[in-house]
């Protein structure tokens, strides 16, 4: 068993059955063993799976260009800010380096009160420590993890807390008997915190999910565990050693956005928000650097983030106004 698997062991054997939000955190975010608090570096084709931020130069100018954009429509004010959530490794630090740049994640940063600018982020809500429910006797009942033997199993649990309840029955269609569902309450928060502390400006998320009415194609949940690029439906498998992912809920991202005067301006694939920040210039800025050789690898950074990140990602643009 892993070191984190040891932990989250002895936490049941002590408590018995706990919520599958306090194995994701152990399993993700514990200091010393969680997945990504551990020295070696999960991304790239050594790791476990890609990020679009490890597509670089190629995403960082295009994301750069995009938020040129938007300062540029917001008047170019002074002291404009980009914020970014789950900065991680610092990838995007130097193509937002022309304006005043505040990485942020878990365990580091804090969002600025009342700035201008935008609030940055990619792949940062599907990593949240997620409730997980399933409707079972006519009402939502939370997912534990026990341990069978030593293998991590789920359980059964009480009626899911009220906050849940709101959640899923809010951003879902009507239940059905026996369908797994997945309640993200820390984006919410995230919402709220940065509704509260932008001042004037831009919400920018990229991220992988669905609205409500698609929500229909996941009657199992959208739990998935991740290594060496495999994606693995058993979740609970190896704590500590590989990621866990839930698919963003973009009708709740939208709704509760709106309650914190976060309206939304655009919700698109990746594809097209990459389209309109190449536009202006046809890609000639992104791909005409350092050679042939470079503009090879440019342009074949560009087909992947086009064609293969592009359909499978959504962008969610929402504004704050004074």
């Amino acid at each position: 068993m892993t070191p984190a698997g040891d932990l989250l062991a002895a936490e049941i054997r002590h408590n018995g059955p706990i919520p599958f939000r306090r194995f994701m955190e152990v399993a993700l975010y514990h200091l010393e063993h969680g997945y990504y608090r551990r020295p070696r570096d999960p991304f790239g084709k050594a790791g476990d799976f890609f990020t679009a931020e490890q597509v670089q130069p190629v995403f960082g100018a295009l994301m750069a260009a995009r938020v040129r954009q938007l300062w540029r429509s917001m008047g170019e004010p002074q002291g404009f800010t980009v914020v970014e959530l789950g900065a991680g490794r610092g990838e995007m630090s130097a193509a937002f380096a022309e304006w005043r740049y505040v990485p942020i994640d878990l365990d580091f940063g804090e969002l600025p009160e009342g700035f201008e600018g935008v609030v940055f982020s990619n792949e940062f809500f599907d990593a949240l420590p997620v409730e997980a429910a399933v409707f079972a006797g006519g009402e939502f009942r939370e997912r534990r993890v026990a341990l069978a033997g030593d293998a991590f199993v789920w359980s059964e649990g009480d009626k899911v807390s009220r906050e849940v309840e709101h959640y899923l029955r809010r951003w879902f269609p009507p239940p059905e008997e026996g369908r797994c569902y997945e309640a993200n309450l820390s984006a919410l928060a995230w919402i709220e915190r940065a509704g509260r502390s932008l001042h004037n400006g831009y919400l920018l998320t990229i991220d992988y999910g669905f609205t409500r009415r698609e929500s229909i194609r996941f009657p199992a949940g959208t739990l998935m565990g991740y290594r060496r690029h495999t994606a693995r439906e058993n979740v609970m498998e190896d704590p500590g050693a590989r990621d866990i992912t839930a698919h963003v809920n973009f009708s709740a991202l939208e709704e509760y956005g709106a309650e914190c005067r976060l309206v939304t301006e655009r919700f698109e694939t990746l594809a097209q928000t990459i389209l309109a920040a190449g536009e202006a210039d046809q890609f000639g800025s992104v791909l005409a650097a350092g050679g042939p050789a470079e503009e090879l690898r440019r342009r074949m950074q560009l087909k992947t983030l086009l064609f293969g990140m592009g359909e499978t990602f959504r962008v969610l643009l929402q504004r704050k106004r004074p």
